[in-house]
C-alpha cells in the first residue's frame, strides 16, 4: 500500500496497496519443450513434464510451449524421457535454456503466481478478480448479496516492482434470471420479449455451479433447455442432460428461452444464472444504493486494516508461503510510504464577486445567491405538462421567477401548454406545434420517467427541430421543501444551456484551446461507437463547441477526429479572430493497451489538420489520457507514528513519482472532497507532449478544469472538457442515435 506524505503541512497516505519495494523475485529461466513424437494436447504435455517433478521441481509455470523455472539447469538442453499414459509409448520431452529474464520481464509471470496464491487462501475467481462467497453480505430486502474479495496487481514503477492491492466487491442477486424474467412478464406482458432483451442484454451473470461470468449477447426465445446440439462425440444432447451431465442435476421449468453469449459458443439456462453488477434500474433506486453503499464505502482505515488482514493471511497460510517463497518473492508489512504535494486554493470568479474556494473546493451557495458571468434573458419559453401535474407545473415556473433575480437571469413569463394525456405522440405533436423560431428553451415536465417518451423529445428538439430542451421529472419538483433548491439548479443549467457562463477561474496560459474526448458504445445499435468531441472557444475555457462522429461496433478509436478538430478551429477562428497557439487534449475512455495507439494514430490525424489552416501553423499540443476507473487510493496520514490514522486528502493532492509508470510521465490528482468512504484519484498520462507546459503548470491546468463543469458547483473527478464530452456522446448514443444539429453546437445543450 501507498503512504504518501502530503506537503507541505499534511501528511498523505497513499494506496490501494502499494507493497513498497515489496516484491524480491530470483531471475526465472525462460524455456522451451518440445516433444518427441509431436504431443498436441497441452494437457498431456504438462502430464509429462510433472513426471519429472524431482528435477524441475514444484515452482514451476507452463503454458504448453514455454516454462518458467525459478532455477537453472544444467547444460543449455535437458533430454528427459517420459511415457505416455494412453499407450505406454515412449516420449522423449527436450527442454531448452532460452534466455535468463530479469523482474522486470516478469510481470505476467508474477501475477500468476499471485492468482495461485489467491487461489490457496481459498478465493474464488469472478471475473478478473478474487471473491469469497463463504463470506456474503446478505442485503435480503433487495435479493442482493456482496462477496468481498481483493484487486491485485503487480506492476514496475519509478519506485521499483510493486503489489497494487484493493478491497473489491461483488453484487450478485440472489434471484435467478428465470425469477427476474418471470416477474418482467407479469409486470411488461404486452412487450415482454422487448423488454427482457432491454433489461438483460449487456449484463454480466454469474453461474455459481463453475463460478464463471458470461456477458449476455442474446436471449434466444426460440429455443429452450429441451433443444439439442452437436456434442463432440457426434450424438445429439439436450441443453438441459448437458448441464446434468456436466456439472449440476436440477431440473427446468425454463419455458422457451436461453441465454446466449457470441454465437455458437455458449447457450445459459437462466435457472443456472445469476445476475451480477449494478442495472439501471438498481442505480436509480435510491434505498438500494443507500443499502449497498453500508457495506462497499470503505474508509481509509477500514481499507488499511482489510489490506494488513490480507497480508495476514497469506502469511498465515503454509501453501501460499510455499509457492512464494519457492520464486524468492516477499511481500512488504506496511503500505509504502512517500511524499506528495497539496496544489492551492482556487479563486472563482463570479458576475459581480469573486471568492477563494473552500477546502471542500464546493461553491454552491454562492452559485445561486451570486450573479452568474454571462446571464441569458429568458424572453420567450414554452412548458408542456399533463394536467395531473399542473399545480407542480405553476409551482416551478413562480419559484423561477423568484430565484432567478439574485442570479442576474431575467425570466419572463412562458406559454404554458396543459396537455390531456401523458403519451409520447401527444407530446411530440404540441411540441411541434408550439415551436416558432422566437422559442428560447423547451421545458417539458413528464409525469413519469420513461427512457423511449425522454428520447424522443430529445431527438426532435437536437436533430429534428433543433431547440434547447430542459426535461423535469415532476417528482423532481412535487417537495415543497426542496422546490427552490432544485429550481435553482435548473435556472443555472437552462443559463447554460442557453449559452450563458456560470462562474470561472485564473487561466494564465494565452491563445489556449482545451479539448475533450470521449466514447460512448451503443449497444442498442449493434454496439457501434459514439464519440463526444468538446473544445473550448475563448480565453477563460467557459464557452464551448460540441461535435459528435460515429464509429463501427466495439471502435474505441475516434477516426472522425479530424472533422471535428478541423471544425472546431474554424469556430475558434471566428470566434477570435485568430487560431490558438497551445492546444490541449484531454482524453477519456483509453485503456492500458491503447495508450501507444492513442499516442502514434490520433495524435497524427490531429496534426494532420494543422495543415488545412496554412504551411506556418503548427500549435503546440500535448495529450492527456484521462483514467479515472482505476484501483489505486491516496490517503492522508495524520500525525506520526508507525501507524498513523489515515484520511482522504483534500482536493488538490497530486502524487507524481514512485508509483507513477517508468515509461510515461504522468501523475495522480485528487480533485474531488468525498464525505463517505475512500476518495479515488484520477490518473493522468501525458502521451504527446510538445505543449512546452511544465509537469506542475500541466497539473495545476488539469485542477483548474475539474472546477469547469457547470453542472456541479465544485470540483469533479475529471476536467470538464471530459465530462462534457462524455455527457454528449452519452446524450447521442443512448437516446437520439443521430448527429445533433450544428445549430446548436456553441452552447451546452446536452446537459
Amino acid at each position: 500500500m501507498c503512504d504518501l506524505i502530503h506537503k507541505p503541512s499534511a501528511n498523505l497516505h497513499s494506496g490501494s496497496s502499494w507493497m513498497s519495494g515489496a516484491l524480491n523475485l530470483h531471475l526465472a529461466m525462460l524455456l522451451l519443450i518440445a516433444c518427441s513424437p509431436e504431443i498436441d494436447s497441452r494437457k498431456e504435455r504438462c502430464r509429462l513434464l510433472s513426471a519429472h517433478r524431482d528435477l524441475l521441481g514444484s515452482a514451476r509455470a507452463f503454458d504448453g510451449s514455454i516454462l518458467f523455472l525459478p532455477k537453472q539447469l544444467e547444460g543449455p538442453a535437458t533430454v528427459l524421457e517420459s511415457e505416455r499414459k494412453t499407450d505406454g509409448s515412449k516420449v522423449t520431452v527436450t527442454v531448452t535454456l532460452t534466455r535468463i529474464v530479469p523482474p522486470d520481464d516478469c510481470l505476467q509471470l508474477l501475477n500468476i503466481i499471485f492468482r495461485r496464491v489467491m487461489k490457496h487462501l481459498q478465493l474464488k475467481q469472478v471475473g478478473r478478480y478474487y471473491y469469497d462467497p463463504n463470506r456474503p453480505a446478505a442485503i435480503p430486502q433487495h435479493k442482493i448479496e456482496l462477496w468481498p474479495g481483493y484487486i491485485t496487481s503487480i506492476q514496475c514503477y519509478e519506485g521499483g516492482m510493486m503489489l497494487l492491492c484493493d478491497v473489491s466487491h461483488r453484487l450478485l442477486r440472489t434471484e435467478t434470471v428465470y425469477d427476474f424474467i418471470y416477474e418482467l412478464y407479469h409486470r411488461k406482458r404486452d412487450r415482454f420479449e422487448e423488454e427482457t432483451k432491454k433489461q438483460l442484454v449487456g449484463n454480466i451473470v454469474l453461474t455459481r455451479y463453475n463460478n464463471k461470468t458470461y456477458r449476455i449477447d442474446d436471449v434466444a426465445f426460440d429455443q429452450n433447455p429441451k433443444c439439442t446440439f452437436t456434442f463432440h462425440t457426434g450424438e445429439q444432447m439436450s441443453y438441459l442432460d448437458y448441464y446434468r451431465y456436466k456439472y449440476i442435476d436440477f431440473h427446468s421449468v425454463s419455458p422457451v428461452y436461453l441465454l446466449k453469449g457470441k454465437p455458437g459458443l455458449v447457450c445459459l439456462i437462466p435457472e443456472l444464472c445469476y445476475i451480477t453488477g449494478l442495472t439501471d434500474a438498481v442505480r436509480q433506486d435510491f434505498r438500494v444504493m443507500k443499502d449497498i453503499a453500508a457495506h462497499t464505502r470503505v474508509s481509509p482505515m477500514q481499507r488499511q486494516q482489510a489490506m494488513m488482514k490480507f497480508i495476514d493471511n497469506i502469511n498465515s497460510s503454509p501453501e501460499a508461503i510455499s509457492e512464494l517463497s519457492s520464486w524468492g518473492i516477499q511481500l512488504d508489512q506496511g503500505m509504502l510510504r512517500t511524499e506528495g504535494r497539496q496544489l492551492p486554493l482556487e479563486k472563482i470568479f463570479l458576475g459581480s464577486t469573486s471568492f477563494q474556494s473552500s477546502p471542500q473546493a464546493d461553491w454552491g451557495q454562492q452559485a445561486v445567491k451570486e450573479q452568474v458571468i454571462t446571464p441569458v434573458p429568458l424572453h420567450k419559453w414554452v412548458v408542456f405538462f399533463v394536467n395531473r401535474d399542473k399545480s407542480k407545473a405553476l409551482d416551478f415556473i413562480n419559484m423561477m421567477r423568484k430565484v432567478t433575480p439574485s442570479m442576474g437571469i431575467q425570466v419572463n413569463d412562458p406559454l404554458i401548454i396543459d396537455l390531456p394525456n401523458d403519451r409520447t405522440e401527444t407530446f411530440l405533436r404540441s411540441i411541434r406545434e408550439n415551436l416558432t423560431p422566437q422559442v428560447q428553451m423547451v421545458v417539458v415536465i413528464f409525469p413519469t420517467s420513461r427512457d423511449d417518451r425522454y428520447s424522443a423529445v430529445k431527438k426532435l428538439c437536437c436533430v429534428e427541430s433543433p431547440v434547447p430542451s430542459q426535461v423535469i421529472n415532476a417528482k423532481t419538483i412535487s417537495q415543497q421543501n426542496k422546490l427552490r433548491s432544485v429550481t435553482q439548479k435548473i435556472a443555472l443549467q437552462i443559463n447554460c444551456k442557453l449559452g450563458g457562463e456560470l462562474w470561472a477561474l485564473d487561466i494564465p496560459l494565452k491563445s489556449l484551446m482545451v479539448i475533450g474526448i470521449d466514447v460512448y458504445h451503443d449497444a442498442s445499435r449493434g454496439g457501434r461507437s459514439v464519440g463526444g468531441f468538446v473544445a473550448s472557444m475563448n480565453k477563460s475555457l467557459t464557452r464551448w463547441y460540441s461535435r459528435v462522429c460515429f464509429q463501427s461496433p466495439g471502435q474505441e478509436l475516434i477516426d472522425g477526429l479530424k472533422m471535428a478538430l478541423t471544425a472546431s478551429l474554424k469556430k475558434y477562428h471566428e470566434v477570435n479572430q485568430t487560431l490558438p497557439d497551445r492546444i490541449v487534449v484531454y482524453r477519456d475512455g483509453v485503456g492500458d493497451g491503447q495508450l501507444r495507439t492513442v499516442a502514434g494514430y490520433e495524435v497524427q490525424q490531429l496534426s494532420e489538420c494543422f495543415t488545412l489552416f496554412g504551411e506556418r501553423y503548427s500549435p503546440k499540443m500535448a495529450v492527456v489520457i484521462v483514467s479515472k476507473r482505476i484501483n489505486a487510493r491516496i490517503f492522508a496520514a495524520q500525525g506520526q507514528g508507525p501507524i498513523p490514522k489515515l484520511d482522504n486528502p483534500g482536493p488538490g493532492a497530486v502524487l507524481d513519482h514512485t508509483i507513477t509508470r517508468k515509461d510515461w510521465y504522468d501523475f495522480y490528482l485528487v480533485s474531488q472532497h468525498v464525505r463517505q468512504g475512500t476518495v479515488t484519484p484520477t490518473h493522468y498520462i501525458v502521451v504527446h507532449d510538445k505543449s512546452e507546459l511544465k509537469p506542475d503548470y500541466m497539473q495545476r491546468l488539469s485542477y483548474k478544469l475539474t472546477h469547469l463543469y457547470y453542472n456541479w458547483p465544485g470540483t469533479v473527478r475529471v476536467p470538464a472538457p471530459c465530462q462534457y464530452a462524455h455527457k454528449l456522446a452519452y446524450l447521442v448514443g443512448q437516446n437520439i442515435h443521430n448527429e445533433p444539429s450544428h445549430d446548436l453546437s456553441d452552447r451546452l445543450f446536452f446537459l
